[in-house]
């Protein structure tokens, strides 16, 4: 598929290519960019409310920030093919499930830094410092109001009890947050409890696999099914938007928010690191350190709907309307590595 260009200068890039390719590891490793002032940013992120944030850690650093967007197997790729001459300096995606893929290829760098270690929880970055969380979401549920009592999906294993056969809808098991939500549920109960849970959502499905969250949502509301498993912020999207046949369905619908084991919904990150050839090292962890601090959680929060991640950034409107829940404080890292684990799991199941 056809990457997405940036408005950026793409020659800039050609030119850090060609410069990394001929300076050896020591060099690079010692310069780590000094005195550069840009930063390759590749983003699996989407969102123009992104854009002012770019315009303001130039604003504020004097760093040029050159962007290539693209889906996050598409960058994966494309930074494995480019190898030790890629220009890359920062990886940035959604779930951490897709960061752990780009770091068993190699793709990450771990990176020290107090700043980052301060105001990233420990729980939502890899512990040797390989990638970091800026924001969260979480991945529970909705119902539909007039069928379901909350207190029948307040726990993740009632989705799998025959009180939902037939009722559940769902997007396929290649789903990224498919996959880091089963993966939490190998880490925390074993794979035995955990392919049972899979085996019931197979069964309880209302139809085959199709669509998105949002896809989800609206069949809920269309009472094509009684649940959707689905990520927040789409809903709080959803609740929030100027679409009015959204907020119809929101009228239907509401959020419920399952606990694992007692300890609260499932969570998972919004995030990035150094990419492992960095040429300019010191800048890309400037802008890690940037998409880390308090203002810029809140701005991405606000504008996608999604939680900060450091405790002491509130939740903005109208995310704030969604977050009196419990959050699970299991390692994104733990149930991130599970993944290959999910799919095979989730395969044998029968959930396409």
């Amino acid at each position: 598929m056809k990457l997405r260009f940036a408005v950026t200068a793409i020659s800039a890039l050609v030119l850090a290519a060609c410069s990394g390719g001929e300076e050896t590891k020591g060099d690079a490793a010692a310069t780590e960019g000094a005195g550069s002032k840009e930063v390759n940013l590749y983003t699996a992120r989407h969102y123009d409310s992104d854009l002012p944030l770019y315009e303001r850690f130039t604003q504020e650093t004097g760093i040029k920030i050159n962007r290539i967007e693209g889906r996050a197997d598409e960058l994966v790729a494309r930074m494995k093919s480019e190898g030790a001459t890629s220009p890359a300096d920062v990886f940035i995606t959604a779930d951490a499930g897709a960061l752990w893929r780009a770091q068993k290829e190699g793709l990450f760098q771990p990176v020290q830094s107090a700043t980052l270690d301060a105001r990233v929880p420990a729980n939502l970055r890899e512990p040797a410092g390989n990638w970091y969380g800026f924001t969260r979401r979480a991945r529970i549920v909705a119902y539909d109001k007039a069928k379901v009592k909350p207190e029948e999906i307040d726990s993740y294993e009632k989705l799998a009890t025959p009180r939902f056969k037939g009722k559940i809808c769902v997007r396929s098991s290649d789903s990224v947050y498919n996959l880091s939500l089963v993966g939490a549920l190998i880490e925390a109960w074993g794979a035995e409890k955990a392919g049972e849970w899979s085996r019931g959502i197979v069964t309880n499905m209302a139809r085959p696999p199709e669509g998105g969250d949002r896809d989800q949502i609206r069949a809920v509301a269309a009472g094509v099914c009684e649940v959707a498993i689905t990520n927040s912020y789409y809903y709080i999207r959803m609740a929030s938007g100027d679409d009015a046949a959204d907020r119809k369905v929101i009228e239907k619908v509401a959020l419920g928010f399952p606990s694992l084991d007692g300890k609260g919904a499932h969570v998972n990150i919004s995030g990035g690191g150094v990419a492992a050839n960095a040429p300019n090292k010191a800048n890309a962890i400037k802008l890690l350190e940037f998409f880390a601090s308090a203002e810029t959680q809140a701005h991405i929060a606000a504008n996608n709907n999604e939680y900060p991640a450091s405790p002491d950034v509130p939740a903005p409107a109208p995310v704030d309307a969604y977050a009196n829940f419990t959050a699970n404080p299991m390692s994104a890292a733990a149930f991130a590595a599970r993944q290959p684990e999910a799919q095979t799991m989730m395969s044998e199941a029968g959930w396409r």
